[in-house]
């Protein structure tokens, strides 16, 4: 059975979206709409007004104006030449996808803004950007590294006026999670909220982040790709009734009915409005400056009477830590996914041998193997499938033009997750099917040494990922080499894969605490050859050492890893053990559901060693 049997993906579309060849056109459209304004630059950034990771097309300014797909970035389009500034991720993408002559790509740090955007404009140059799409802090921030060589303007998105054919907002049903799927009702976090509300002394708070927002209500919507939510505004006052912001067209009977008595919904046309009418003496209004829209921020600054209480969304920290309904839907949904990985792995080396799968062809089968499972509705990012080579590229995004057929004997790196309607699921396994080479091995034992020691370590209540991440790091550091991102993010359960504010980096101060998921995922990428990465998601849960004082982490992830990239001798006696029992338990868990040659393979590729 060849990747060419399977159906083609649902999930994931390959199809060159944007072409460099209309570059030149919407820059010389855009640059006639600034020179109207009376602006020497304007900023395109990838971001929508909710910062998501995932924007519906209607929001794929970027990608419009420059023709780079990627999910992080910003462009600014001056009168003569025009700049894209990307992170490592994206420095081979962006080139081959923009139009390198009228574009220049300009690596930058992630997640921030740049000072050299001021050398696309004169000195002295005015550069428009919409409020809508920039938080208070990257405004800042960037006029703090322009130092006077530039003012920033806000004012209309110039984009919307030259998007002719822009697509239109989503709008597609809402779905209401029962107690069995949420274990709190919307009520109830609803009451804990206010309560920190009072604490803090804040007299509403207005959210703009749809995972908070979604959680929040117990619903799930299908408005952007990979992440299940309903895009839309809250305003949450610490006595009364929430206000729930959405497109009218989603104002349906049954939002309605499944927010009754709990909020009352409007139109997202009103928000400004209402925002503007937070006027009450010594009314005290909490927005989290790191997400919310300058737009917004202005908004309630601009209310007479107003203070901004500028902290962290306080949503992120209570979803952050699942309940029992929500950790018990993990677990199935990575029993659900951990069959279909069985099944996909067994067809994967059977057939890798022969040479001719595709990138593509990859995707699209381990797709099919997960989407025999109904309650499987979307992938939870798309795949990163990166044959030899195209392995080493950290965030390597497969389509048509890039495609590569994997050759017998490399590496091949496989990064997937699934969303289940009982949970989300984000793993990494380096695939490979001839005989390792010394170095090879070398390197990916210590990639996962460094994730069982991590997976293994106890720590102190108070702990934070930011603490743990040399762990995973320590076996290739004595090496002399490194990998350059993070070890791991936050999960949402049925949610955004990416969820803050924990995780293994230097970048999560916050103390870990039960009931965090997240992402445990080392690597190691050698230019131009291959790149391997181990990953599982684990759960926080207390220790049975230490008194209550510690915490340790289960594993989440049930699939096994490739014994045959292994060097046995650079384990030691407890990594085996821990190695063996991790295999014992994904056959002990998915052996059952699967027979004949699946189950003979997952037998032998749990094996003892």
């Amino acid at each position: 059975m060849t990747d060419k049997d399977f159906a083609p993906a649902a999930f994931q579309s390959f199809a060159t979206k944007t072409t460099p060849n209309t570059v030149a056109s919407r820059l010389r459209a855009l640059r006639a709409e600034m020179a109207g304004a009376g602006l020497d630059g304007f900023l395109v950034p990838r971001a929508d007004a909710h910062r998501g990771e995932s924007v519906p097309e209607s929001e794929a300014r970027l990608a419009y104006v420059t023709s780079f797909t990627g999910s992080a970035g910003i462009a600014v389009v001056g009168a003569r030449k025009a700049g894209l500034f990307v992170d490592s991720r994206y420095t081979l993408q962006a080139p081959a996808e923009t139009d390198s002559k009228l574009v220049t790509v300009i690596e930058t740090a992630q997640g921030g803004v740049d000072a050299q955007i001021g050398d696309f404009v004169p000195k002295g140059g005015r550069i428009g950007f919409d409020p809508w799409l920039h938080t208070p802090g990257e405004i800042k921030e960037l006029g703090a590294k322009l130092a006077g060589r530039a003012t920033l303007v806000p004012g209309p998105n110039l984009v919307d006026r030259i998007w002719t054919d822009r697509p239109a907002p989503p709008v597609t049903p809402v779905e209401f999670l029962g107690h069995n799927r949420a274990g709190r009702t919307a009520k109830d976090k609803l009451a804990e909220l206010r309560t920190t509300l009072a604490a803090e002394h804040a007299d509403a708070v207005v959210l703009t982040l749809p995972e908070s927002i979604n959680w929040l209500f117990n619903m799930r919507g299908r408005d952007v790709p990979n992440v299940p939510v309903v895009l839309g505004f809250a305003i949450v006052p610490q006595k009364g009734q929430p206000t729930l912001f959405v497109h009218k067209l989603k104002i349906t009977p049954e939002l309605r009915h499944g927010l009754k008595g709990i909020a009352r919904v409007a139109d997202v046309a009103t928000l400004m409005a209402d925002l503007r009418q937070l006027d009450a003496a010594d009314k005290r209004i909490w927005l989290d400056p790191g997400t919310a829209p300058l737009a917004i921020v202005s908004a309630v600054e601009g209310a007479s009477g107003a203070t901004l209480i500028e902290k962290r969304d306080p949503v992120l920290l209570p979803k952050s830590k699942k309940n029992d309904a929500e950790i018990g839907g993990m677990r199935e949904a990575h029993k659900l996914d951990g069959l279909a990985l069985a099944k996909f792995l067994h067809w994967f080396d059977a057939e890798a041998p022969r040479g001719k799968l595709t990138e593509i062809g990859i995707v699209t089968a381990l797709e099919q193997f997960r989407r025999e499972e109904p309650s499987c509705v979307d992938a939870s990012f798309d795949t990163i499938s990166g044959a030899g080579p195209n392995g080493a590229i950290v965030h390597y995004h497969v389509d048509d033009r890039s495609n590569r057929t994997l050759k017998a004997g490399e590496i091949m790196l496989l990064d997937s997750g699934a969303q289940y309607l009982s949970g989300t699921t984000d793993i990494t396994r380096t695939l490979f099917t001839g005989k390792a080479t010394a170095e090879q091995k070398d390197r990916f034992t210590r990639v996962l040494k460094g994730m069982m020691a991590l997976s293994m370590q106890k720590f102190p209540r108070g702990t934070s990922g930011a603490q743990l991440d040399v762990l995973a790091r320590q076996f290739l550091w004595q090496d002399g080499v490194t990998y350059s991102h993070g070890t791991g993010h936050g999960v949402g359960a049925f949610l955004s894969v990416h969820e803050g504010p924990i995780g293994f980096s230097t970048r999560y101060p916050t103390p870990l605490e039960p009931g965090m998921i997240i992402s445990n995922e080392p690597g190691y990428y050698k230019a131009g050859a291959y790149g391997m990465r181990c990953e599982n998601l684990v759960l926080v849960v207390e220790s049975s050492v230490g008194e209550g004082k510690f915490l340790e982490l289960e594993t989440l992830t049930l699939a096994p890893f490739d014994l045959r990239l292994i060097d046995e001798t650079l384990l030691s006696a407890d990594e085996r053990a821990w190695l063996n029992a991790y295999h014992k338990r994904v056959f002990r868990e998915i052996g059952p559901q699967t027979k004949g040659e699946v189950k003979a393979w997952l037998r032998e590729a749990t094996r003892a060693i």
